[in-house]
């Protein structure tokens, strides 16, 4: 499939909606008037562009489809639509595979989040920066005001996303995000869930494309209304987790398509990422077998493996954190040199355990024999260190400060 044309900003003369915000609503006829009307005045006043505000109705069986046909009528910058079945995922898939506004966007109904974060939401797709954009309250600079048993679900669902699926972005359930209609075109038919998880499972296809997201620090509070039903709503995302994670580990995820014209692999593809680890790797185990070998005669086989592989280690973690995994600056080095030395230690103990098999097999094996052995745990242990770094050591979110950064 050919990829996706260069992003380029919009004309600023642009006579169609540039913007189109759908609000996915099930059964809100209390909330749904005011939170338009709202948005409505908000969007005249502070936006330069032409936009069009979509209610997306799924289902509902009150009032609100009577109101949001009634809004349509009177506002000449909205439209609704109805759906016969429920399901957010389902609602946004609809309205924005209809659009023709080149940035799409969705907030909640209850409009928890500050509608001044809207212009900074979309200016980087508008601009041509950025591919994607989502709210995080997970971020330095929000502003959040919710309850303690929803505050820890947050941020229990986003660390179980980092560890199990090694995501870079920082919120995946804020309903806050916008997309270029070319990659949500080419997104859209990839993703299968219609419910909750259709966020999550979006962000992670776009990031394993390499797409650039960004990421807006919103100021947010909770709607002590909220008609999310959170048992049944989790046990569907651990689901979702599993079926993407399953996905990943097949390397059937599917992202062809989204690549951008005359961009090769992204800085955080496994591909580029591989090649550059590799590179490290080789250069790492050159200087473990010529260390292995001064050492040796001194401090014997074992200690002489323990040292050279501890001076690997930490200029080997040193080396991908800059060149690999393109991180910069010092903040949260320590913490991932901790965690490299982790890493290390399984290193060790593969290797130790195989050099003592060999001297228990075979007594007085020569140095030749040694080094072949601990070369070929090493390469084991290195395939294992390579998915640890990648999972664990070197996610985005250990690096400290992901307010306002560009996750690729």
């Amino acid at each position: 499939m050919e990829g996706l044309p260069l992003r380029l900003p919009l004309p600023a003369d642009h006579p169609e909606p540039v913007l189109d915000v759908v609000v996915p609503v099930f059964n809100e006829e209390r909330d749904l008037e005011p939170s338009v009307r709202r948005l409505h005045t908000h969007l005249r006043e502070t936006f330069p562009y032409p936009f069009r505000i979509t209610v997306a109705d799924n289902a509902s069986t009150d009032a609100t489809p009577r109101i949001a046909a009634r809004l349509a009528a009177e506002l000449p910058e909205a439209e609704w639509i109805r759906l016969a079945e429920k399901g957010r995922g389902r609602a946004l898939r609809v309205a924005w595979s209809r659009s023709r506004a080149p940035v799409l966007a969705y907030l909640d109904v209850d409009l928890s989040t500050e509608l001044t974060a809207l212009l900074p939401l979309v200016a980087p797709l508008i601009s041509g920066h950025s591919d994607m954009a989502i709210g995080t309250r997970l971020a330095r600079g929000s502003r959040v005001v919710r309850g303690p048993k929803r505050e820890i679900i947050s941020r229990c669902y986003n660390a179980l996303l980092r560890s199990t699926l090694a995501v870079g972005f920082s919120d995946a359930q804020c309903g806050f995000k916008a997309v270029r209609r070319d990659v949500a075109e080419r997104l859209l038919p990839l993703v299968e869930d219609s419910e909750w998880f259709f966020d999550t499972e979006l962000l992670v296809i776009a990031e394993r494309a390499g797409l650039r997201i960004h990421e807006v620090p919103v100021d947010w509070v909770d709607d002590p209304d909220s008609r999310v039903d959170l048992i049944p709503t989790a046990v569907a995302d651990l689901r979702g987790i599993a079926r993407i994670g399953g996905a990943l580990a097949r390397g059937t995820l599917p992202t062809s398509g989204l690549r951008r014209a005359a961009e090769g692999d992204p800085p955080g593809s496994l591909v580029a990422q591989l090649l550059r680890f590799g590179a490290v790797g080789v250069a790492s185990t050159v200087g473990y077998v010529l260390l292995y070998v001064a050492l040796c005669p001194v401090a014997g086989p074992q200690a002489a493996n323990a040292w050279a592989l501890l001076c690997c280690a930490v200029a080997n973690t040193a080396a991908n954190r800059r060149l690999t995994f393109g991180l910069r600056g010092r903040g949260g080095a320590l913490r991932q040199q901790a965690r490299g030395l982790a890493v290390f230690g399984l290193g060790l103990a593969l290797t130790s355990g195989a050099l003592a098999a060999l001297h228990r097999w075979a007594p007085g094996p020569g140095r030749l024999k040694e080094v072949v052995v601990l070369v070929v745990a090493n390469l084991v242990a290195t395939l294992l260190r390579f998915l640890l770094l990648r999972a664990w050591v070197f996610t985005a979110a250990n690096s400290g400060d992901t307010a306002g950064v560009e996750v690729r």
